[in-house]
């Protein structure tokens, strides 16, 4: 019998753990979307206990704790945070094959020392260890990022933001790059209540062009910050092009209070996101595209908490055909940026790489990519379907890499919970004699996905 989360976890032959102790686990990190709070990394934010640090708007947490039968009180409701830590070890401790069960003790180790695994009767010891850590200087949120070795972070930012805490922090001596990202989803909200009121924080412009030129201007502050990536989430990447005359009559009726039909929303959508991805390849940034995902189902909960409550879901009604027209549109202009794309449904892996691999070109090594595993499929299993789908239909060795997609400054323990998956997966490739013992080849290929890649194609 293994001992639990040993020096080897994950890793289930020799090559694997050479590959991962030898060539992978000491890499440096770039984490190119995630949600952490540039305002905290500048005022360089100190938790005063571990629930804060560990549970404070990390909806992965709270929709595990919920399904255990944890009542709201002791998850975002007015629990202590002690009471909410106790909560927490009651549904971690017997949440066997959950990923939330590894990346917890991972962080346990990685940050606090803590070799042992949570429970009920220890958390007291737990918190204890936790918070005596956290009251020490070198426990800041930058400190955090520096011992986590990281070396450049994409937070993700509205168009609106005036990005003061990015200006902030490169007035400071932090070296690692921290760096806005362009997410322009309230700018497509076209059918949401509040869409006008959004509209007046880009200055209420008049006309459709009046809209794309003032996202394009945000476009400039943002790469003068030096942004390198775009992201946008949605159901679907819709495609339903329109003429110019009838996408201004859809903006003037939405203008006039009136609200769009569904197709009219199709339409907006599909001419504001090919205007935006000229723009992006203009600027030389990549496009992030999240879809197939049903958001905040539980209108009761929603009503009380808001969105990234842990109420989302997996879709399955992002036609793939519309996918495929989008990029193709962009492709015939030559104006198709670098595009990483992301479905939350994982039966749309294959499809994925299909697609991608009609639009690739010699302009960049993986132009198009296939995104790490996302939200709900950020487990072994999700992760090693996504790289053995890549490896089948696409080219692996271009692959960038993990994110963390996290608000918490403690997430980066994920990088290495995939870094020992793409180990074991490649070792085992070799073990079987599926690909060669070349140590050239396989350092390239490691350590291009758990690094390299991401470096070149984000020019970072």
């Amino acid at each position: 019998m293994k001992q639990f989360m040993d020096r080897d976890f994950l890793l289930t032959n020799d090559a694997a753990k050479h590959l991962y102790h030898e060539l992978a686990a000491s890499l440096p990190i770039i984490d190119y979307h995630c949600h952490l709070d540039p305002r905290e990394i500048y005022e360089d934010r100190h938790f005063d206990n571990v629930t804060q640090l560990w549970l404070g708007g990390d909806h992965y947490k709270w929709r595990l704790m919920r399904s255990f039968g944890v009542d709201e009180r002791s998850i975002t409701g007015e629990a202590t945070d002690r009471e909410k830590f106790q909560a927490w070890a009651e549904a971690l401790s017997l949440a066997a094959g959950n990923p939330l069960y590894h990346w917890s003790h991972l962080e346990l180790k990685n940050y606090f020392g803590f070799e042992g695994h949570l429970t009920p009767e220890n958390a007291e010891q737990v918190w204890q260890l936790c918070n005596k850590k956290l009251s020490q200087p070198e426990y800041s949120a930058r400190n955090l990022i520096l011992r986590s070795k990281v070396e450049a972070i994409c937070t993700t930012d509205d168009p609106a933001d005036s990005l003061e805490w990015h200006q902030k922090l490169r007035q400071t001596d932090f070296p690692v790059k921290v760096l806005p990202s362009f997410r322009p989803d309230k700018a497509l909200g076209i059918e949401k209540q509040d869409y006008l009121a959004y509209l007046a924080r880009l200055g209420s412009p008049a006309n459709f062009a009046a809209l794309t030129e003032a996202l394009r201007a945000r476009l400039d502050h943002f790469t003068e910050l030096g942004c390198r990536v775009t992201d946008h989430g949605m159901d679907h990447v819709p495609y339903a092009p329109a003429e110019p005359a009838q996408i201004e009559a859809i903006y003037q009726k939405r203008l006039g209070g009136q609200m769009p039909t569904a197709l009219e929303a199709e339409q907006f959508k599909t001419a504001l996101l090919l205007a935006l991805g000229r723009a992006y390849h203009a600027k030389g940034l990549v496009m992030q595209l999240h879809f197939g995902v049903i958001r905040d189902l539980s209108k009761r909960v929603f009503r009380q908490l808001g969105p990234d409550a842990g109420i989302d879901a997996i879709g399955d009604q992002a036609p793939i055909t519309k996918l495929a027209a989008f990029l193709n549109a962009l492709d015939e202009t030559g104006e198709l940026p670098k595009t990483i794309l992301y479905s939350l449904n994982p039966n749309d892996n294959a499809a994925i790489e299909t697609v991608m691999g009609a639009f690739q070109t010699g302009e960049a090594r993986g132009k198009l990519q296939h995104g790490s595993a996302w939200w709900f499929n950020d487990h072994k299993n999700g992760m090693r379907a996504q790289l053995e789908s890549l490896a089948a239909e696409g080219h692996l060795a271009t692959f960038v890499g993990m994110l963390t997609d996290s608000r918490s400054f403690l997430s980066y323990a994920r990088h290495e919970y995939f870094r020992r998956i793409v180990c074991d997966l490649i070792g085992t490739w070799v073990e079987n004699g599926e690909y060669p013992n070349d140590e050239t080849l396989l350092k390239q290929l490691v350590q291009g996905i758990c690094h390299d890649n991401a470096a070149a194609y984000f020019d970072l």
